[in-house]
């Protein structure tokens, strides 16, 4: 398939964004968020995350529009963007993750959006939906990003699903702290690190989340 650029809309987006505001309150009893990151205004930011659900897709949206107030894009599948073209609007493009030259060409797009002030990236180090609860295994894009881009922040965020006291499904989000590491680590060292982050991130999650919301603060 031929690589499917950003064309982001931002009337699109506005109206997209209370759509999709008025979706989550529609579809979960709570959406909470902790948050350890804020981004400056001079700061660039790669975002990555599990993926595990549909839902997956918007909430870097919600977590943009309403907190990050960044020039935000997304790598997306483009098997899904074939799918879900509206995505291409509010900041996606799409990678071919068969296909080893298009993947290349589509996180050199990547860096060359950080040309952008204050710009971010999401990423799913996954590359597709996995099941929750499964060990992550991350392919060797975010590894890629980190050695290629300079004073940018690395920022892990969880995101976990539950009905442990509602039948309808409460959202807990969690922003981490920015990763550092170690500059001569191999891709492989970096691809593990990343995973350890986000999986014990995860981890924490699942034993705290519907529990113990102390720490978190309703986001929508």
């Amino acid at each position: 398939m031929d690589f499917i650029p950003a064309k982001e809309s931002p009337v699109f987006i506005k109206i997209f964004r209370f759509y999709t505001k008025l979706l989550f309150k529609w579809r979960f009893k709570t959406v909470w968020l902790k948050q350890e990151y804020e981004p400056c205004s001079e700061c660039k930011t790669v975002y990555f995350l599990n993926h595990h659900s549909w839902w997956d897709g918007l909430i870097p949206l919600m977590l943009n529009e309403y907190r990050f107030h960044q020039q935000a894009r997304a790598i997306m599948e483009d098997k899904q963007m074939n799918t879900y073209s509206l995505f291409q609007k509010i900041g996606a493009f799409s990678i071919n993750r068969d296909d080893p030259r298009s993947a290349v060409t589509s996180l050199r797009y990547a860096v060359e959006s950080f040309n952008r002030p204050h710009a971010s990236l999401f990423i799913y180090p996954e590359g597709t939906i996995t099941p929750a609860g499964c060990s992550m295994d991350f392919e060797g894009g975010l590894a890629w990003l980190y050695d290629k881009l300079d004073e940018v922040d690395f920022v892990p965020v969880g995101i976990h699903m539950h009905t442990i006291r509602h039948s309808k499904p409460e959202l807990h989000l969690h922003v981490g702290r920015p990763v550092r590491m170690n500059e001569s680590s191999s891709k492989e060292e970096k691809t593990a690190h990343f995973e350890i982050v986000l999986n014990h991130m995860l981890n924490d999650l699942r034993q705290t989340a519907g529990f113990d919301n102390s720490k978190f603060e309703q986001f929508l």
